[in-house]
């Protein structure tokens, strides 16, 4: 069975998050206050309505609390509706929100009316970016949570011939590989420690943040 999301709120952020779920066979019900944006919306969710979420009652007629997760992702501009539907959404029984911060204090705020989760868009896209610039083998690279990275990596020459049992990354870096992709546009396989890694292999590993450095510079 799909899973139904409801998303609050359409800017940029809303938007994407809004048309990535629904191409990936989710069932979104995509709700803002602004018509023009829930007609584009309206294009390739399951359901897209006009309406202030701030307002208990109109809130309350889309059953948040039946909904497998709420992403509240009100803008830049109204940091104080966020917080007053986060509120709602909690009091109506969602079973997970997620809500979207634009600041430290915004963050604070979101998670003491009870957040579940909070997302910084342009805070993670930024610290993202800043590993493409600085560690050129990176590929992508996502947040899990607690300074934990899921990081797809080109492997170092010095690498290539050698096995996982040769390279011990988990005893030397705390790096553990969960997975191997066998050229740029290749599926990813479980990796098998004793075979030897090739010219184009991609690294899919688990990390600390400050281990992906410490492994460029260190094998």
């Amino acid at each position: 069975m799909s899973q139904q999301i409801l998303i609050i709120g359409l800017g940029h952020f809303g938007m994407a998050l809004a048309r990535t779920l629904s191409e990936r066979g989710a069932e979104v019900l995509a709700v803002d206050i602004n018509k023009n944006l829930v007609e584009e919306a309206a294009d390739f969710v399951t359901e897209a309505i006009v309406l202030d979420a701030t307002d208990e009652s109109e809130l309350a007629g889309l059953e948040p609390g039946k909904r497998d997760s709420v992403v509240c992702a009100i803008g830049d501009d109204s940091k104080e509706a966020s917080i007053i539907c986060t509120v709602l959404l909690r009091q109506m029984g969602a079973p997970l929100v997620i809500s979207r911060a634009n600041d430290t204090m915004h963050q604070r705020i979101l998670k003491l009316v009870g957040a579940h989760q909070i997302v910084n868009p342009e805070q993670e896209f930024g610290k993202r970016f800043a590993n493409r610039l600085l560690y050129r083998h990176v590929i992508a690279d996502t947040n899990l949570g607690e300074d934990l990275h899921l990081t797809e990596i080109c492997i170092q020459p010095s690498m290539i011939g050698k096995t996982l049992i040769d390279l011990a990354l988990p005893k030397r870096f705390g790096i553990m590989v969960v997975g191997i992709r066998r050229g740029p546009r290749g599926k990813i396989h479980q990796p098998k420690p004793t075979d030897p890694l090739q010219k184009d292999d991609n690294l899919i590993i688990v990390s600390s943040e400050s281990a992906i450095p410490k492994l460029i510079k260190g094998v």
